[in-house]
């Protein structure tokens, strides 16, 4: 059984940042809500528990709180922010309202040797991320103040008989820069945790959970053309062979050059059994008229279910298949289990629905403990192209959520030129694999243009470009100045119909990603 950190979620925006974190020191980390039992606790047998941060108050009513029998189990506890608060609370000692909020960057500064800060030198002045509004104004019995900032004299604390400490701070987030050491400090010196979790040992381990799991059956993968439903599939073939069918939909709404890139990575990268079901005028013609995105959504995944369920009959034909495989990732399990319960629709997911209960076929998830970036070094143990791996996420309704307004195939030819452009410079100039998503916009928005000495009324095409580390927030990307030039004159230049381009500098949040 591999070591592990367990990560109790008080519904921090870094709760997930925190689970990679410890992941990219080598040490497997599980999320689960605050109030996981104990008898599952036990069965994790973590090393060391780490309390996130959220943005409740101790002592308001209804507020999280810190399970009695958590420090029964007997490891390391690091609390964060609002978990490092509950501890101080729990224990006997008291959390005030600041008379300061503090937020960004503060100086902390070491007024005693702890363990947690082993590298580091008492006196030493270093940047740590704040984000809080409360502070501990008074330690519990057995807890000494380790660093300080000017405006916060408990920044970090620790019980060292009982293996118990707490920050103030986010070391979690690259605005901390020693943060890393710190959690490297927790796991290994405190936690005692060995450095057993990466996908080159992952990768036998999941082949025999695999085989263990379909044994002689036959198993589907539904193909997106998107990394994760690539690897999975990949993984799964490795592990039964010719036994995986995959299936890929066509549905008309596809990026350039998508369904040859799928088919000759499937057929020829990895011989894996592949069907593409051409189905862009059921898909083109349930969207005639449509222009509610959520409504484009629904249509979208129902035919694609309908599609997938045909041609699931027909390969069933030749013997029964038992399994469905997807590339469900962690984040997607943990939004199924936090605390906070389930948040408010903001639309339907980009990657289509579950497939109807009458299919009766098993789910193989053999991704399902992994983020985003592991999927893609797993991909890389497998063997799978760089330029599959390096693809930018894209929605499930493909191109569909990308034209505002309804969907032809006229505005589909459009768009389409117009995005090749934008990947073909982003890779040009360097910033593709620096970015998480880059692609075009059509918007419903016509506008006067001069070209060609004569006046034009034509269509308003917006690029996109966003940094992130899992979708969940975004930042959007100041591009070279010179890139947009280059991206406004070809699109202009190339893309008939298209008089004007505009650069979207909306983080998420406030907007989403994706348009629609």
């Amino acid at each position: 059984m591999r070591d592990a950190i367990l990560i109790l979620d008080y519904g921090s925006q870094y709760t997930q940042l925190i689970a990679r974190r410890v992941r990219e020191l080598g040490v497997y980390s599980e999320i689960h809500p605050f109030d996981w039992p104990l008898a599952d606790i036990r069965r994790l047998s973590p090393r060391g528990i780490i309390l996130s941060g959220g943005p409740a108050s101790v002592y308001e009513p209804g507020a999280p709180t810190l399970p009695p029998y958590l420090l029964e189990v007997g490891v390391p506890v690091l609390g964060i922010c609002y978990g490092a608060q509950l501890l101080v609370r729990s224990l006997g000692g008291e959390v005030i309202r600041a008379a300061h909020h503090e937020y960004g960057r503060a100086q902390l500064r070491l007024v005693a040797d702890s363990p947690l800060f082993h590298g580091f030198a008492r006196g030493e002045e270093f940047l740590v991320w704040m984000s809080h509004g409360d502070r501990v104004a008074t330690l519990p019995e057995g807890f000494v103040c380790i660093g300080e900032t000017d405006s916060c004299p408990a920044a970090a604390i620790a019980n060292e008989h009982r293996r118990l400490y707490g920050v103030q701070f986010h070391p979690e987030v690259v605005h901390t820069p020693r943060g890393i050491e710190m959690l490297q400090n927790f796991c290994f010196r405190l936690c005692h945790a060995q450095p057993s979790w990466s996908m080159a040992a992952l990768l036998p381990e999941s082949i025999r959970a695999i085989q263990t799991q379909i044994g002689t059956g036959r198993a589907l993968c539904a193909i997106s053309g998107g990394v994760d439903s690539a690897v999975a599939a990949a993984l799964v073939h490795r592990a039964v062979g010719d036994r995986l069918s995959c299936i890929f939909v066509d549905n008309g709404l596809l990026r350039h050059g998508e369904r040859s890139d799928v088919e000759e990575l499937l057929r020829l990268s990895l011989g894996a059994e592949l069907h593409v079901v051409d189905a862009q005028q059921r898909f083109l013609q349930a969207l005639r008229g449509v222009t509610d995105p959520e409504e484009k959504r629904k249509r979208i995944g129902q035919i694609f279910i309908d599609v997938f369920e045909e041609k699931a009959r027909e390969l069933a034909a030749h013997g029964p298949i038992d399994f469905l495989v997807q590339g469900t990732l962690y984040p997607d399990v943990i939004e199924s289990i936090s605390h906070r319960g389930p948040s408010a629709t903001i639309k339907s997911h980009h990657n289509v629905g579950g497939l109807p209960e009458r299919m009766r076929l098993r789910l193989v998830e053999p991704l399902r403990e992994l983020f985003k970036d592991e999927v893609r070094v797993l991909g890389r143990e497998l063997g799978l192209p760089q330029r599959l791996l390096e693809r930018h996420p894209f929605p499930g309704p493909g191109l569909a959520v990308r034209i505002v307004g309804e969907v032809t195939p006229a505005r589909l030819a459009t768009l389409r030129a117009a995005d090749l452009i934008v990947q073909e410079e982003v890779r040009a100039a360097g910033v593709y694999g620096a970015l998480w998503q880059a692609f075009a916009v059509l918007l419903p928005i016509k506008s006067v243009g001069v070209m060609g000495d004569q006046r034009t009324y034509a269509d308003t095409i917006c690029v996109r470009a966003v940094h992130s580390t899992d979708g969940m927030t975004a930042d959007w990307a100041p591009l070279p100045a010179e890139l947009l030039g280059t991206l406004s004159r070809r699109i202009i230049n190339e893309v008939r119909g298209v008089n004007r381009v505009v650069y979207d500098i909306t983080s998420k949040p406030p907007g989403t990603i994706e348009w629609e």
